[in-house]
């Protein structure tokens, strides 16, 4: 059994750690192992989940009242309890405050701590002090932890997995159909650092459709910059703009991207980038800023664009690739065939190979 620790875990919730957690639990149940996610407060009979009593948190919450709530329990022993009730013989804490790194429970089972980002030192310092391995979705991560003075030459890298892979590059002709006649979409969480609102901001006059699917986390308290967020992309005024709330399932968001001509990732920081990925493994070109791991991500499979030229840089990019059917083809092909290297079951193995 391989356990999985994140207190705000549940499915379909807009984040790029809890999805990244449930495609690398999918790619080790299809590699044979058992899996269990231990989280915080839910639906206690939801399939797979164990929901940890002992951690009195309820959600949205902020990292100084998780930090509390955990400080101020005996989350510890129960996540031992539920190792030792499952028979867990490693137990992975996704994250060293939201993850639960900074309380690993004294069991047996091997210690993984994923860092997904470089967190708080108080939280960080005592989950380093208690993990057996440490690892990272990218390099831009390592170096991160290295410029805040971390020891990371023992860090190991396990990118992202797929959730869902669709296993099938789209055909030539519909790919053709979607250049000329397919619409621009944007997938992204209401917060500041997914840069949907200062795109729209931004948006030139486009002869094209363009939609963006919103979504808002139940774990973000400061529920007001989501509202905020939402409601500048709602006033942004354009008849080729469509605008839509409440997000995706994670399994309707490949579809949804597939059905793009282009996929523009706004984000201002990425330590991964999923949304780029999944665009990617259904053929659809994707344009972003050369920030986090992005360029290293998307390679040959889409256009980086420079942070400095903002977002009418995007907007440029997003359109000139429309119009070139020969690169536009060449770059589709090439982002599926990058995407398999993300493959559910390739993660799982490099995974496996880290932490053993």
């Amino acid at each position: 059994m391989i356990a999985f620790v994140l207190a705000s875990y549940a499915p379909d919730i807009p984040a790029g750690i809890e999805r990244a957690t449930a495609a690398l639990a999918a790619g080790l149940g299809k590699r044979g192992h058992d899996t269990l996610m231990i989280a915080a407060n839910g639906t206690a009979t939801e399939p797979g989940i164990v929901r940890l009593r002992s951690l009195e948190v309820s959600f949205p919450a902020d990292d100084r009242a998780l930090r509390h709530a955990i400080d101020d329990s005996a989350v510890s022993a129960e996540i031992a309890e539920i190792l030792d009730r499952h028979q867990a013989r490693l137990v992975v804490y996704t994250d060293a405050l939201w993850g639960l790194g900074r309380a690993m429970a004294d069991h047996p089972a091997r210690k993984v701590l994923a860092v997904h980002i470089v967190g708080h030192d108080e939280d960080l310092r005592p989950a380093l002090v208690s993990a057996d391995v440490v690892i990272a979705p990218s390099p831009m991560v390592l170096q991160q932890a290295a410029d805040r003075g971390y020891p990371t030459a023992d860090w190991r890298i396990v990118p992202n997995a797929l959730l869902h892979d669709e296993g099938a590059w789209l055909d030539q002709g519909r790919r053709e159909r979607l250049r000329t006649n397919g619409p621009v979409r944007v997938l992204a969480r209401a917060a500041p650092e997914k840069g949907a609102a200062e795109l729209l901001d931004h948006m030139p006059r486009l002869d094209r459709r363009v939609e963006i699917m919103l979504a808002t986390a139940p774990f973000e308290q400061r529920e007001h910059r989501q509202a905020e967020i939402i409601r500048r992309c709602l006033d942004t005024k354009d008849p080729q703009l469509r605008v839509q709330t409440g997000g995706l399932a994670w399994r309707q968001v490949p579809g949804w991207l597939a059905n793009a001509a282009v996929v523009i990732v706004p984000s201002l920081a990425e330590t991964f980038g999923l949304v780029a990925l999944e665009a990617m493994n259904v053929g659809t070109p994707v344009v972003a800023y050369d920030v986090g791991n992005l360029p290293e991500l998307l390679s040959s499979g889409g256009v980086i664009v420079k942070r400095s030229e903002g977002p009418y840089g995007l907007w440029q990019a997003a359109m000139a690739i429309t119009q070139d059917p020969v690169t536009y083809l060449r770059t589709s092909r090439a982002a599926y065939y990058r995407s398999r290297d993300f493959r559910p079951t390739t993660i799982a193995d490099t995974f496996l190979k880290a932490v053993w």
